[in-house]
């Protein structure tokens, strides 16, 4: 396995590269320049490429960004002691496929770098909670999102008025239509978006952005 790896820290960088070589592991380079790093992976095509996230020319993500931007196509895994749901997500959906802790055990971490080489995506055991999390909330943003688009135009109109505070009979005099047709059309729109009340259902208009003001 070759590796190469970018990181701003001296001590933690050369201590790496004695690790991974005592065990084996072929460091093709091991650089605090990430512009220089950049170069080196172009250059040396490694199996692998370790980048550190918080380094004071590039951060890792536009370190990434480039790299997957040459279409350098090397799996390429994060090595950081950030724990930051953003940086995790960020990382992945620029195209790492590792987000590993600098607080790894030794064994642990050559294992890790094993799979993603093989081909898995591998994230810190500390992370999975924050990684499931993300993804439950992608999913409920899109099954909201499904659920808006089964709404007809009237009961949208409708909705943005119950996201303004607005009752029933209220409602009916702004659109001019009877009580009875606005209790339907909320009736429908509390089912298709699967809430137990218009309070909830004004919540989701307004998270999803439903019904911009102006």
């Amino acid at each position: 396995m070759r590796i190469l790896l970018i990181d701003d820290h001296a001590l933690f960088r050369i201590g790496l590269q004695e690790l991974l070589q005592r065990r084996g592991i072929d460091v093709v380079g091991a650089l605090g320049d990430c512009q220089q790093g950049i170069d080196m992976v172009a250059r040396e095509q490694p199996d692998v490429v370790l980048l550190d996230m918080r380094m004071p020319d590039m951060n890792g993500i536009e370190v990434l960004q480039e790299l997957r931007g040459r279409n350098l196509s090397m799996p390429i895994a994060m090595l950081t002691t950030s724990r930051d749901e953003k940086d995790v997500i960020n990382s992945l959906q620029n195209g790492a496929q590792g987000y590993l802790l600098k607080d790894m055990e030794p064994n642990e971490l050559i294992t890790a770098l094993e799979e993603i080489v093989a081909g898995s995506t591998v994230v810190a055991k500390e992370l999975t909670g924050i990684l499931a999390k993300a993804v439950q909330g992608e999913s409920e943003s899109a099954a909201a999102q499904d659920a808006f688009s089964d709404l007809t135009p009237r009961e949208r109109e409708i909705l943005c008025h119950l996201a303004d505070g607005q009752s029933n009979k209220v409602i009916a005099r702004n659109l001019g239509i009877s009580d009875g047709t606005v209790k339907l059309h909320v009736k429908a729109i509390l089912r298709k978006l699967n809430v137990h009340s218009r309070v909830e259902a004004a919540v989701i208009a307004v998270e999803q952005s439903l019904c911009p003001r102006g």
